[in-house]
Order: C-alpha cells, then sequence, then structure tokens
C-alpha cells in the first residue's frame, strides 16, 4: 500500500481531462497544417514539393510539442518522478518500443539528410510512386495504380531506396522504341525526337537525346530509340510518356517503319 501511494503521488488525476484535451488539439493542429499546405502547393507549383517538406517539419514540431505538453499536466515533474519515469521507460516500455524508437529516430535522420522529400517519385522494395508523408512512425508512398504503401522508417535506414527527382519538380522520364534492323533509322529517330521536343510536358531547359543501339529484346534482334528528357511536373510522368508513345507510333505508321522481326531458331 505504500508503494502504491508512493506511485500515485508522481501523477496528477486532474490533469488527465487536460491531456486529453492537448492530445486532440495536437491531431487538430497536425491536419490543419496538412490542409492549409495542400491547396498552397497547388497554388505555387514551383514551391510544391518545398512546402510539402516545410509541412512535415510542422507536423514533427507539432506532436513532439504537443505530447510533452500532456505529459506534463498528468506528471508531477520533481526529480524523483524523473528518476522514476525514466527508469520504468528504460526498463518495461524501452524494449516494447524499440521499433517505434528506431522509426522515429529514422524519421527524424529522413528529414535531416534528405535522401527523399515529399513530392519525390521513389522505388523502394519493388515499389514505385510518390511520397505523400514522411510521419513519426512511418513513410506513405502512392504508387502510380493509387495503391497507398506504408513503410516504416526505420527500414530506409539499411535497404536502398532510389529517388527519380531527388526534390526537384522535374524530372527525367526515359522511353524506349523498337524498329526493325532493316528500317529506315534515321528516320525512325527523327520522329522519336520531334514528338519528344514538341511535347506540351516537356523541360526543354536541361538536356535532352535520343540514343540508338541494336539489341535482343524478347527473341528479336531489333533497333532501340531510347529517348530521354526531363517532364515539367512529376505528376505529368504518365502523361508525358503517354503523349509521346501516341505520337511516335503515329510517325512510325505514317513512314511505314515497322516493327523488328523475330529471330529465326534452329531446331
Amino acid at each position: 500500500m505504500p508503494e502504491q501511494t508512493e506511485v500515485i503521488q508522481f501523477f496528477r488525476p486532474s490533469g488527465i481531462p487536460y491531456a486529453v484535451l492537448l492530445a486532440l488539439v495536437t491531431l487538430a493542429a497536425a491536419r490543419l497544417v496538412t490542409r492549409s499546405l495542400e491547396p498552397l502547393g497547388r497554388r505555387f507549383p514551383n514551391r510544391r514539393l518545398t512546402i510539402n517538406q516545410a509541412g512535415s517539419f510542422l507536423r514533427f514540431g507539432i506532436y513532439l510539442v504537443g505530447s510533452a505538453a500532456a505529459a506534463a499536466t498528468v506528471l508531477v515533474l520533481r526529480q524523483e518522478v524523473l528518476l522514476a519515469v525514466g527508469g520504468t521507460v528504460a526498463v518495461s516500455v524501452g524494449f516494447a518500443l524499440k521499433d517505434l524508437v528506431a522509426s522515429f529516430v529514422a524519421g527524424l535522420i529522413i528529414l535531416m539528410d534528405k535522401p527523399f522529400q515529399v513530392g519525390d517519385r521513389v522505388t523502394f522494395d519493388g515499389y514505385y510512386g510518390e511520397i505523400r508523408d514522411i510521419g513519426l512512425r512511418s513513410v506513405r508512398l502512392m504508387t502510380l495504380d493509387d495503391t497507398l504503401v506504408t513503410i516504416p522508417n526505420s527500414k530506409f535506414l539499411t535497404d536502398v531506396v532510389a529517388s527519380g527527382n531527388a526534390g526537384a519538380v522535374e524530372m527525367m522520364v526515359q522511353m524506349d522504341f523498337f524498329v526493325g534492323t532493316d528500317q529506315d533509322v534515321g528516320r525512325a529517330k527523327q520522329i522519336v525526337a520531334e514528338a519528344l521536343t514538341t511535347s506540351r510536358y516537356v523541360h526543354l531547359k536541361h538536356a535532352w537525346a535520343v540514343l540508338v543501339n541494336q539489341v535482343i529484346h524478347d527473341s528479336y534482334l531489333a533497333v532501340r530509340l531510347r529517348a530521354k528528357a526531363y517532364v515539367l511536373d512529376v505528376r505529368f510522368e504518365k502523361a508525358f510518356e503517354t503523349d509521346v508513345t501516341e505520337r511516335v507510333l503515329a510517325g512510325f505508321r505514317e513512314a511505314k517503319i515497322q516493327a523488328p522481326a523475330v529471330l529465326h531458331r534452329s531446331g
């Protein structure tokens, strides 16, 4: 009984309603930041990724301040309390929360080291899509088929992640086209170049190229024309690919440029 009384004196029951209120205010403030910055990013598309990154920092700060304030309302912060709480958390709760703490620390490292940012197009563990949120525990990635993938922050400390635009609005897009080795390769290259450089989605301030080489593709001996150019905004990546591909195929049909023929197999 005396031990229970000693433990109870560390807590302030009257502060529990305030702690709950602070938790609700914290969640509401974090959501308000998200909802306020989204239209701001749409209004200033050139600053959209910077605005999203600032939103991640703001949410981190709101959660930290809210958690600390809520704890202060229910704990009597004397020296004995700090020692008791520290020991208890380290021994009984620390092990159970090691994964959460690891993800939290990893989230801070991601925000500081910036291997990717909110709005980046990222490839990770077989998934490709846009980083929608960097949270306290996890990163949310939206794939191009609108599947939301939640990845613990700690995974990014050990696994390889590739960022297509590394914080920039524009991004390199690569498209491959194949024609037969007996076709007019020069004309085919011209068609690809025209479709690439006249697309409304292309960012011509960056270098572009159409590379040509001979390959075996799906049992076909072919000439590959690899188009490489930057899209104005990562959001238009697939629209850019579609626009260029449709016009290249139409150009090939008009010029009577044929697809590669299958290789002859012995036996």
